[in-house]
């Protein structure tokens, strides 16, 4: 559906654009369309770095300082759980190798 959309308006835009190449009384169109290209290329880089330094700021002051807090608390669980599984790995395994049931030849 998208797509249908996006070829209408590139047609649309072909259409608009042709006449405006054939045209040989203007000679400079190119170059005043990049130029106004560049300037809202400009605008645009100014306009995002001001809105990734305000979102970072509040990154920053905001967000951060919670959920610091968050990922200590679920890095502590993970080693605690991690812990734990070790030692109940420990007390299955040592015993049966350290005072193993049966011996071979032994019945």
């Amino acid at each position: 559906m998208h797509i249908k959309g996006l070829i209408f308006g590139l047609i649309l835009l072909m259409q608009a654009c042709v006449p405006l190449l054939a045209q040989t009384d203007s000679p400079g169109i190119l170059q005043r369309l990049a130029e106004k290209t560049s300037e809202a290329k400009a605008k645009v880089q100014d306009l995002g770095g001001t809105v990734l330094g305000f979102f970072g700021a509040y990154y920053e002051d905001h967000i951060q300082p919670v959920t610091s807090s968050y990922a200590e608390w679920a890095s502590d669980i993970k080693s605690s759980v991690w812990e734990k599984i070790q030692t109940t790995i420990d007390s299955y395994i040592l015993p049966k190798v350290i005072h193993p049931t049966s011996q071979p030849g032994q019945n």
